[in-house]
């Protein structure tokens, strides 16, 4: 069951922001705050509950009465939440923005000013700061490697790093802005992945049809990490290591696979052996167990995905950067 606030977004708005969360009422309001300081003010915002238990909808509708509320009965995870959103969402653009993540004033305005300049890009992509160490990096954008894995553009770097703009993969769904006619012409987040990998996915979507994405590095977020999932969790492991296979089965051309299938094995392999040693092995094997069987349905979305691309293989293949694989896993190793 679905409710909503009585309030509508507003078809004058060239911007509807969009907030999932789950039992995340400690991290709104500092999120909700940057939200009403936006130097750009042509938005409306849509807050999705996803079944809290914390008394976070009637704080919102108390405190934030022009915010639209989305109220779902029970948790349908990151994806179903945003698509739910969607439906109601006006205007040229989707602005995304997790509920642990605080924008910096200007952050509408340096996406929306990027996508009006760039007329081909059809998402942008934050920098994301650690807001304890706002010096650091969590992420500018999302890149795609060569075993089929996603990486944290720029994870753990000096913040004066990634200054400058860049045709990127792709942008983190936790704080990104996308072309409402983009988002119509290659659909919405796939439900089947509740969460995690969800936005990689939607990148790579959005790349095979021709959209590119642009990092702007003035867009700025101050991004709590694994506030609500913590890193390497069961949960994260287990949505995490199913949907990268699904990404790489659903996305990546045939030629591509090909190429790239014996650096992805060894990754899976080098990963299982990780997280076995970390005590995350049974997790993992579900997670590829689950994958598996969910590979008809996948397979099935590929055909109607690698039917309707509009780029060659050589495009999505300079997108596609070097695996990183052994710094990630003594850098996990190192942050245990």
């Amino acid at each position: 069951m679905v409710s909503s606030g009585q309030k509508r977004c507003s078809v004058s708005d060239r911007v509807t922001v969009i907030v999932v969360y789950w039992n995340g009422r400690k991290f709104l309001s500092r999120c909700l705050d940057g939200l009403r300081k936006q130097t750009f003010r042509g938005f409306s915002t849509i807050v999705v509950d996803n079944g809290s238990t914390d008394g976070s909808v009637d704080f919102i509708r108390r405190r934030y009465p022009e915010i639209v509320v989305i109220s779902l009965s029970r948790n349908m995870g990151f994806c179903a939440g945003n698509n739910a959103a969607l439906k109601h969402a006006e205007g040229e653009y989707v602005a995304l923005i997790n509920n642990d993540a605080v924008p910096d004033p200007d952050w509408l305005m340096r996406l929306v000013e990027a996508l009006d300049a760039c007329p081909h890009a059809g998402f942008a992509a934050s920098k994301m700061l650690f807001p304890g160490s706002p010096a650091i990096i969590d992420r500018a954008g999302d890149a795609y490697t060569w075993a089929g894995a996603g990486v944290l553009r720029g994870r753990g770097q000096s913040a004066e790093t990634y200054s400058r703009m860049a045709w990127i993969f792709g942008a983190c769904a936790g704080a990104a802005m996308y072309r409402s006619r983009m988002l119509e012409d290659i659909g919405w987040f796939d439900e089947d992945f509740f969460l995690l990998y969800e936005d990689v996915d939607l990148s790579f979507r959005a790349q095979l049809k021709g959209y590119g994405c642009v990092y702007v590095p003035d867009g700025i977020v101050r991004h709590m990490p694994s506030s609500t999932l913590r890193h390497d969790s069961p949960v994260s492991v287990y949505y995490g290591h199913r949907n990268l296979e699904w990404v790489y089965v659903k996305n990546l051309p045939a030629g591509l696979i090909a190429m790239t299938l014996f650096p992805h094995v060894v990754y899976v392999m080098a990963s299982f052996f990780f997280f076995l040693a970390t005590g995350r092995g049974r997790a993992f094997v579900k997670a590829k167990k689950d994958a598996l069987k969910g590979l008809g349905g996948m397979l099935g979305k590929r055909r109607r995905i690698q039917r309707e691309r509009r780029v060659d293989s050589r495009t999505i293949l300079r997108l596609m950067g070097n695996e990183v694989l052994f710094s990630r896993l003594a850098s996990r190793f190192n942050n245990r």
